[in-house]
């Protein structure tokens, strides 16, 4: 049943990933249909302006750091699985579970951090 409800995550994980990602593109790459966070107008996405102007709104950063979560789990439960299939011993499916939270949880820290930093960004 944990597992389960591990799996269950994942999957949800995955469809958050589809979505964030998804609004990122079209944001950043088709700017000239959704033009509406660009400051500069379409066509200017990823000019510096408009990305400090993205990085200091509270969204993006919030989606960004969901989007972190999700990505980061939906990767490491991955492969956690991918590993755990191989017939491990329990020794070393622990060694991987704790391997896999404490670089998850730094690069959770990390990431956190940048977005909350950028928003201080000054164009």
């Amino acid at each position: 049943m944990r597992e389960t409800k591990w799996w269950a995550w994942h999957m949800i994980a995955g469809i958050v990933i589809f979505v964030l990602l998804g609004l990122h593109m079209l944001i950043t790459h088709f700017d000239d249909i959704l033009g509406w966070f660009n400051v500069l107008g379409p066509s200017h996405a990823i000019e510096w302006e408009n990305v400090v102007a993205r990085a200091q709104n509270i969204f993006f950063a919030v989606t960004y750091v969901i989007l972190l979560i999700a990505a980061l789990f939906h990767g490491f439960y991955g492969a956690r699985t991918i590993i755990c299939e191989m017939n491990i011993g329990v020794g070393a499916r622990k060694f991987v579970d704790v391997l896999f939270w404490l670089v998850g949880l730094a690069l959770l820290i990390v990431g956190t951090w940048a977005a909350i930093a950028s928003m201080a960004i000054k164009g």
